[in-house]
This record gives C-alpha cells, sequence and structure tokens, in this order.
C-alpha cells in the first residue's frame, strides 16, 4: 500500500503537466453573462442575512473570531504550507489554484450543510456574511500574497508561464467588489425594506444558486472533458487533502479553544467550503488572468473544488449526526 501511495505521488508530477497547457477562452458577451449571474447569486445570499443574527452572535464573540481566524488567515497560510510539503509533486498552476481556492470567502451551501449537521446555524450565517464582505479586500490580498511568495518561492522552476503572471491587487479588488460588495449592500438594503417579497424569493434564489454552479463548471469542462477524466484521480488526490486540511483546521481551533460542539462543527463547515464559484470567475476574467496564459490547472482545481465540498459536507454533515446520536445513546444509559 505504501508503495502504492510512493508511486502515486511520484507520477502526479508528469501527468499533472498535461492539464497546465489549457487556455481559457471567453468571448466578452460570455463574461458578462457569467460575472452578471454571480452577481445575482451573492443578491441572494444577502437575502438570508438578518442583522438580529450578528447581535446573537458577537454577545458571545469567541466562536466568530475564531471562525474568521480559521478562515481568512489559518487556510491560506496552511494552505501554502501544503504546497510547500507538495512541491515536487504538483505543478505551478495547480499550486496556484489552491492559494485561489483558499483565497475566496465561504461558500453560500455552507449554510445548508450547518442545519444539516445540527451545527449553529446563526453563526454559520455570519461567518458566510463576514467573509464574503471581506472578500473585497481579502481575496484579493491573500491570493497576492501568497501567490507573489509562491512565485518568488519558485521562480527558477516555476516556468514561463507562471513567471509571466503579474497579479494585479488593484484589478482583483475592483472584480471582487462588483461581483460581491455591491450585490451583497443592495440584497440587504432589498431585504430591509421588502421583508415579505424577500422570504419568498430567498428558497428559489439558493436552488438558482446550486444551479448556476453545475452550469459554471461545466462550462469550465466542456472543452477539455477527456483531460478531466483522464486526471481525475490526480485531482481528487490533491483536492481531497486540501479539503481535509482546511476541514481540520475548523475542526481543530475550535476544539483546541474549547468552543460548544455545535460551533466546532460550525467553523470546520464553513473553513472547508470555499466559494470557488468566485474562483473560475476571477479564472475568467482577462484583465486578471490574460488569455495566452496556460491555466488548466488552476481551472480543475478550482472547478472540482466546489464539487468535492459539496460531497465532504454532506459526510461531515452524516459523520457529525452519528457522534452526536451516540454521545446523546451514552448520556441516556
Amino acid at each position: 500500500m505504501q508503495h502504492t501511495f510512493f508511486y502515486i505521488f511520484v507520477c502526479m508530477y508528469e501527468q499533472l503537466l498535461n492539464l497546465d497547457p489549457i487556455r481559457l477562452n471567453f468571448s466578452a458577451n460570455g463574461m458578462r453573462v457569467i460575472n452578471f449571474v454571480l452577481a445575482l447569486v451573492m443578491f441572494g445570499v444577502a437575502l438570508g442575512i438578518k442583522p438580529a443574527e450578528f447581535k446573537n452572535v458577537f454577545k458571545k464573540p469567541k466562536s466568530a473570531i475564531l471562525g474568521l481566524t480559521c478562515q481568512l488567515i489559518l487556510l491560506p497560510a496552511m494552505t501554502f504550507l501544503l504546497i510547500v510539503l507538495l512541491k515536487d509533486h504538483i505543478t505551478p498552476m495547480v499550486a496556484m489554484g489552491m492559494i485561489l481556492v483558499a483565497a475566496c470567502p465561504g461558500g453560500n451551501i455552507s449554510n445548508f450543510m450547518s442545519s444539516l449537521s445540527k451545527a449553529n446555524v446563526e453563526l454559520s450565517v455570519t461567518l458566510t456574511a463576514i467573509t464574503t464582505s471581506t472578500a473585497t479586500f481579502m481575496t484579493p490580498f491573500n491570493f497576492a500574497f501568497y501567490g507573489g511568495l509562491y512565485t518568488r518561492y519558485l521562480s527558477r522552476s516555476a516556468g514561463t508561464a507562471l513567471q509571466t503572471l503579474h497579479i494585479d491587487l488593484w484589478q482583483t479588488f475592483e472584480t471582487v467588489f462588483i461581483l460581491l460588495g455591491i450585490p451583497l449592500i443592495l440584497g440587504m438594503l432589498f431585504s430591509h425594506f421588502f421583508p415579505k417579497i424577500t422570504e419568498k424569493l430567498k428558497k428559489p434564489m439558493q436552488i438558482f444558486s446550486l444551479l448556476f454552479f453545475i452550469a459554471l463548471v461545466a462550462i469550465s469542462f466542456s472543452n477539455n472533458f477527456d483531460l478531466f477524466i483522464r486526471y481525475i484521480g490526480y485531482i481528487l488526490i490533491i483536492v481531497f487533502i486540501h479539503n481535509a486540511l482546511a476541514l481540520g483546521i475548523g475542526y481543530g481551533v475550535g476544539s483546541a479553544f474549547r468552543v460548544p460542539y455545535k460551533d466546532r462543527r460550525t467553523i470546520a463547515i464553513e473553513t472547508g467550503i470555499q466559494n470557488s464559484g468566485l474562483g473560475l470567475v476571477l479564472l475568467f476574467n482577462p484583465k486578471i488572468f490574460p488569455p495566452e496564459l496556460e491555466l488548466g490547472g488552476m481551472l480543475f482545481v478550482t472547478a472540482w473544488w466546489g464539487v468535492w465540498h459539496i460531497i465532504s459536507g454532506l459526510g461531515v454533515s452524516v459523520l457529525f449526526n452519528w457522534r452526536e446520536a451516540r454521545r446523546t445513546r451514552k448520556a441516556v444509559a
């Protein structure tokens, strides 16, 4: 078994090199549609944000502070350390894809997963709202900082494609603000002034968000489906390790600081579920990532993360519920 895993990691780098040459080409009209729909999804997320929930959470802010620390600080930092450990087995663009995912805010399906896990849903909504709001500057900062650190750290072996990648902090900030910041503000204002209409819209918007992401992943893989099938095993290994690290950070920190069990589950889920849809939209933006760059590794990691974190989210929900049931049986006995 050990020899099998060793062989897989030895072969991984050469196999992943076949993914990097993929270029992303979208028409201007196609990009406008994708950007508009993502903004609409973020508007829908904002409809579920209630200031009253913030007040309840911040009466006991320990869990919220830990959750934000895990997602905004620890996940990007630990992702970089993981990349350093795997540097001989992953390509530069795969590594940059991992950094991009770690820099994204929490995904909106984390609220559903928290509910399914019988976790603290109020805390989940609060963390998603804050990380999404702060993504306007935290996503560009974390991606530029760790991406820049990576390109300098492996500048000799990163190849010409990565060396020509200039991470424009301002352009990334502008894009994220337009796609996330403005829709969030408008959504919260709409929710405040039209509460009855908001209640009717929330459920359809959640369904629409999921369908949008599925469509976005399908678009990402449509021209490269044969490569996806051929190399999915290698991408799955990387995303599995990365996602497990994220979930472990959240639950481990919550346990270390002895927050309530429900809050530990929420922090784990919030850290492990990222808005990879935003990552894909940023990848498709030619002002940030010029079309001549070979971004295949970033594309596959970012897109597959969005698929896998749904699977892992459901998995940890089952695990959390099983442990809760066992704890309850022991208490009764």
